[in-house]
């Protein structure tokens, strides 16, 4: 059976960055806590467990916004937050994330309205009141 969801994406940015983004061009990524809110509606873990290659370089591929960030060596994930949910629903998370913090205008949000879906934020401790539940980084490394 394939679990859907949707997930955040705890990330520390070690120190400020500038990072070319495929079409968004080149960022600035101050040093600080960040949200990325994804989906994955044909398969949670694996999608988690290449986030995490990803961030540990083990995975070369860039197909989305999120890799090109976690690919840098001074950007660590540090936690997962996920929901199983059949539906779409990174969106109204993220209108929920906006609240707590500041966008990157354009990150991760270019097949939907969202303004973005990766945020700068204070700390990352809001999220499980949306119903998300923190995962353990070890059992998606496996």
């Amino acid at each position: 059976m394939t679990i859907q969801g949707s997930y955040c994406l705890c990330i520390r940015v070690k120190k400020d960055l500038c990072i070319r983004v495929g079409a968004l061009g080149l960022l600035h990524f101050s040093k600080g806590l960040y949200i990325y809110i994804g989906s994955a509606l044909n398969s949670l873990i694996p999608r988690l467990r290449r986030h995490m290659k990803t961030n540990t370089g083990e995975g070369r591929a860039i197909h989305w916004h999120i890799d090109y960030l976690l690919s840098h060596p001074n950007v660590e994930i540090e936690g997962i937050y996920a929901t199983e949910w059949a539906v779409r629903i990174e969106c109204e998370i993220a209108s929920f994330v906006a609240k707590h913090g500041q966008p990157i205008p354009g990150f991760g949000c270019s097949d939907c309205n969202c303004s973005s879906h990766l945020y700068m934020v204070e700390s990352c401790k809001f999220i499980e009141k949306m119903g998300l539940k923190k995962r353990i980084l070890a059992e998606l490394t496996s």
